[in-house]
């Protein structure tokens, strides 16, 4: 375990010394605290606001962000807070709440017909759970693992060396300036990131391409959706396609009284001035009737940006989160791969300070994350394209209160026009599917890097949409399926078997020289590294045969499993001999670690 933060006399040196700063206390900085905290690393999280998000923002979780918690032990903390599962899909599309319902598309796994393939992938469930639940919930952990956290305490600059990195802040309830001496810095400090910008990091897309409003506020609406339970209802209205997510949209906080309401601005005019009047006008045309009660609680305006990081590091210096991807809250990935990117720096920096990896070990979290970047990026933004074929299956190039009163008739009138409209609107509807039921996205994210090695074998074709459906693998890069083998006659996942901050070995009958190999490696390079076998009469047995089913290996291959539940190494076969299991395990792990 790495020495905790220390206050370094005035006298010479920094003000603060500590392994990991982190800047940020966001969904990514609360989780790089959180994770590097739990692998025993010293670290520091600097905000530089008095208090964690007073906003409800990023709200939905997903399986893979919920494994990495469970990873971390914080997923029954979250579960009890957040909304659960079977409230998040009736997305329902309509001209208000209390007005006519387009259409519905079951989302995020709830639909029968999906639900299998969701539980199929993890052991986890999806879950809502808005900023103001996370953040405490992960920053709390953080601390009771020994992260320190100063608030009201702003990043202002920082500068590398050959050692580390000296970081300048300012206290800002005193104004005091002091520095801040770290291994490593890590700017998770939002799309407005000092830290990104201080490093010149390069980025693509158009930037901010439209500007919407965000409106939080408690009224009872239960009477309008408690039928229909969904995180997210879409509004046709008069100008609701003018820039903003596409439509108007009122988004569930907590059900289902508490609401954020959404709507768009023109980003170069600026936004409206949000009186009273003006949000009450909103809030009406949305649900439909004047007749309830709101206390509105927050009024925000904020840009819908198309913007990602090509490099998302340097030096010793590495960014996450909103600093290297930033886009519309749509197909909720906004702080699910926050959370991932620091799932996949911490352990890398864990090894490295603690002497077990080399340095270049963390060329790779830039190789395996930037291109996630851009592919959550430009995915967030298609789905904001594609609300637009709900508009073209109406026929309307704009929703003008006459032309959208024309269409909706058409739209419920016998004939082939009524007709052709409302298969059009189907249609435009459960395309939506890429956006409220992406499971691919969220879980066939493929690492090629120094962390991988390859097995010679071509990625597996997916043999379904590879943005709709998850494709559990054991391919190197690919994270390690789940399934349910049982421990002790107890039901386990098997991803409950590896992560925990080390590595694992995964093998099965007559897989003992991999076992024995593990054993020998980890005391000569310094590394905890879990044993895993799995089969009659092992410590783990398959008694449905899935694993089996799934693993692509013959009983006494291996697999090499890194920390944050990926497949670093695939051995396919038994080795020839207990001496060329420790070749094999120890070039592998050499390769992954940059000890080769």
């Amino acid at each position: 375990m790495s020495a905790p933060a220390t206050t370094v006399p005035a006298t010479g040196g920094p003000a603060v010394a500590v392994d990991v700063l982190v800047v940020g206390s966001g969904p990514a900085g609360a989780a790089a605290a959180l994770f590097l905290a739990t692998y025993g690393t010293s670290v520091l999280l600097v905000t530089k606001y008095g208090r964690l998000s007073d906003t409800p923002r990023a709200h939905i979780t997903n399986q893979r962000t919920m494994e990495a918690l469970r990873d971390a032990g914080v997923e029954e903390r979250l579960m009890r807070e957040a909304t659960p599962w079977e409230y998040m899909g009736n997305t329902t599309f309509c001209t208000s709440l209390a007005g006519d319902e387009l259409g519905r598309i079951p989302s995020w796994g709830t639909d029968t017909e999906r639900h299998a393939d969701y539980e199929l992938a993890s052991p986890t469930t999806m879950l809502d759970a808005p900023q103001t639940i996370t953040e405490p919930i992960l920053v709390q952990a953080a601390q009771e693992r020994g992260a320190r956290i100063r608030f009201d305490t702003e990043y202002l600059s920082h500068v590398q060396d050959d050692e580390g990195v000296t970081t300048t802040v300012r206290d800002r309830l005193s104004g005091a300036e002091y520095t801040i001496r770290s291994r490593y810095l890590i700017g998770a400090d939002g799309a407005r990131s000092a830290v990104a910008a201080d490093l010149d990091l390069p980025y693509e897309g158009p930037g901010a391409v439209a500007g919407a409003l965000s409106i939080v506020f408690e009224a009872d609406l239960s009477r309008f959706v408690a039928h229909r339970p969904s995180v997210l209802y879409w509004m046709l209205q008069p100008g609701a396609e003018k820039e903003g997510v596409g439509l108007g949209v009122l988004r569930m906080i907590k059900p289902w009284h508490e609401w954020m309401l959404m709507w768009g601005y023109e980003v170069a005019a600026g936004p409206p001035e949000l009186t009273d009047e003006v949000v009450r006008e909103l809030a009406v045309a949305l649900v439909g009737t004047d007749d309830f009660e709101m206390t509105v609680t927050s009024r925000s305006p904020w840009t819908v940006n198309h913007h990602f990081a090509t490099t998302i590091a340097r030096g010793r210096v590495f960014c996450a989160g909103d600093a290297i991807h930033r886009h519309p809250p749509t197909n909720g990935l906004g702080s699910n791969t926050s959370i991932q990117d620091s799932y996949n720096l911490a352990w890398k920096l864990a090894h490295v300070v603690a002497g077990t990896a080399d340095p270049s070990l963390l060329d790779s979290y830039d190789a395996e994350r930037a291109p996630i970047a851009r592919q959550i990026v430009e995915r967030a933004n298609q789905s904001i394209a594609d609300t637009g074929k709900i508009l073209t299956a109406l026929d309307l190039e704009h929703t003008e209160a006459d032309a959208l009163e024309r269409q909706l008739a058409l739209w419920k009138s016998p004939g082939p026009e009524g007709e052709k409209i409302r298969t059009a609107l189907r249609e435009a509807i459960a395309y939506k599917a890429y956006e409220f039921d992406a499971h691919g996205v969220e879980h066939n994210q493929r690492y090629a890097s120094s962390a991988v090695v390859p097995d010679g074998t071509p990625m597996p074709e997916f043999r379904r949409d590879p943005e709709l459906y998850a494709q559990a693998t054991t391919w190197p890069g690919a994270k390690l399926p789940h399934t349910w083998v049982t421990v002790g006659g107890r039901r386990t996942s098997t991803l409950d078997l590896v992560g925990h901050g080390r590595f694992s070995v995964v093998t099965g009958i007559g897989g003992e020289a991999w076992l024995a190999a593990a054993e020998e490696l980890g005391g000569e390079l310094g590394l905890a590294i879990t044993p895993v076998a799995i089969g009659p009469g092992r410590p783990v047995e398959d008694p449905y045969g899935t694993w089996a089913g799934l693993r692509e290996i013959e009983d006494a291959g291996v697999l090499l499993v890194r920390p944050d539940l990926y497949v670093a190494a695939r051995h396919l076969g038994a080795p020839a001999s207990a001496q060329q299991a420790r070749d094999w395990l120890g070039a592998a792990l050499r390769s992954v670690l940059g000890r080769g």
